[in-house]
């Protein structure tokens, strides 16, 4: 039986969806992903695409904090049915590294394997074009999908060697990605990180620690709270992408760095609240 595959470069969409929602890239601690209306319009997208086949699966390709952990959203998408997450990773720079390489290797396996004739391609990187070429040796239309002006944001060559391709405006990327609002768009300054030469008196602290952990929570989306768990099945404490904003969070109401006994507790009044929404990590 026909198969389609279907391969998204997270990167990608969020980088380029961003600039189709507001005009121009955003960071993605700034967008509000709704993976399961996007997944749908991947595969509806494909079934207008190769009319005669199956979905095989979706295969979303993204960067992991550190290369281990998977962020909230990232553990959302993971649970998705249908959906396959690969990781790749961020380096120290913010810079998405090793997912070309995953979907030129899943592209050509599953050609060569025969398991796809279809592939719905999210993309818009030069380096995953010898993966479409050598798939298409082996029989697989390839179907290129961009967001635009992907003119602007995909390879020209890749979109030349593809069999045909297409573009998302701002009315479908719209439909599943938003503008985040709130603690995504806090930043400190040197002067918020200073430890100061005094030290603090601890029940006070701890009860500011507890506020900023509760604040913090009260401000995600409902969204943010199913990622967290999602993330919780298979792993422990604060995903990687909330740790990081709730640390600087809480180190800005300080205006210091937090200890490594405030840390933990930071984190444990963080799940306390996340369960009080109605989510346990248990």
């Amino acid at each position: 039986m026909d198969r389609c595959g279907v391969f998204v470069d997270a990167g990608y969409l969020f980088a380029q969806g961003s600039a189709a929602i507001t005009g121009s890239k955003k960071s993605r601690d700034r967008l509000l992903l709704n993976a399961r209306v996007a997944v749908d319009a991947l595969i509806g997208f494909a079934c207008t695409k190769a009319t005669d086949c199956r979905i095989l699966r979706v295969y979303w390709y993204d960067g992991a904090i550190g290369g281990v952990r998977p962020t909230s959203d990232q553990a959302l998408v993971a649970n998705l049915d249908n959906v396959k997450l690969r990781l790749g990773f961020v380096n120290s720079h913010g810079q998405q590294k090793g997912v070309d390489s995953l979907i030129v290797t899943d592209l050509i396996e599953l050609a060569r394997l025969k398991s796809i004739t279809d592939a719905v391609l999210l993309s818009g990187d030069e380096d995953v074009r010898v993966g479409v070429q050598i798939a298409q040796n082996y029989g697989v239309r390839v179907h290129l999908l961009g967001i635009a002006p992907s003119r602007g944001s995909q390879s020209q060559q890749l979109m030349q060697e593809s069999d045909t391709t297409s573009e998302w405006g701002r009315d479908t990327v719209s439909t599943f990605l938003t503008l985040r609002e709130g603690v995504a768009d806090l930043e400190l300054t040197e002067a918020a990180l200073a430890v100061p030469s005094e030290v603090p008196d601890a029940a006070f602290e701890s009860s500011k620690i507890e506020i900023a952990a509760t604040v913090f929570v009260e401000q995600l989306e409902e969204t943010d709270i199913k990622g967290i768990e999602a993330y919780w099945e298979t792993n422990r404490g604060v995903p990687p992408d909330l740790d990081r904003k709730l640390l600087r969070l809480c180190a800005s109401e300080l205006k210091r760095r937090l200890d490594k006994d405030e840390v933990g507790l930071l984190r444990s009044f963080f799940q306390k609240a996340v369960k009080a929404r109605g989510t346990s990590p248990d």
